[in-house]
């Protein structure tokens, strides 16, 4: 009896709960400063970096079904949110050279140091796996790209 008690509060909990908005960030789809309309990036990065990057580093986030049930859609709106903070390429041509630079080092880096994607993005979205041979694409690409802002 005492079981079934907490199971029905616990549900009860589980219904209330969807009814806090998690304010997911807003989709924009035009996005003038985006790093892949103003330059050129090779397809095969450009391929990687909206795979595995874009859903929390750009404005055009794609919110699959469980972003919007509670608790999950909190996590995902911070997540989005932090994302969007630390670096958006959507709003990449509003960054002065030396901005960019430091991205770009940070992209080489945090892909080198396997922090990015973040861990819990490939479970739920397969083919943002990256492989070695991805990574260290991205890498070479975020180091020359950097060294070229200030030839």
């Amino acid at each position: 009896m005492k079981r079934k008690r907490i199971l029905l509060i616990l549900l009860a909990l589980i219904i209330i709960i969807q009814f806090v908005p998690a304010d997911l960030p807003e989709v924009i789809l035009d996005n003038p400063n985006d790093l892949f309309s103003n330059n050129e990036v090779p397809e095969n990065i450009e391929n990687l970096i909206r795979t595995t990057c874009y859903d929390c580093h750009s404005n055009e986030t794609v919110y699959p079904w469980y972003s919007y049930v509670a608790p999950v859609s909190f996590l995902i709106s911070k997540d989005t949110r932090e994302g969007r903070h630390h670096l958006n390429f959507s709003e990449w041509e509003k960054m002065d050279a030396i901005e960019k630079a430091e991205a770009l080092d940070d992209i080489a880096e945090e892909v080198e140091d396997r922090e990015m994607p973040m861990k819990i993005y490939p479970i739920m979205h397969s083919d943002a796996k990256l492989s070695d041979a991805d990574r260290r694409t991205i890498e070479e690409w975020a180091e020359k790209t950097g060294e070229e802002l200030f030839d």
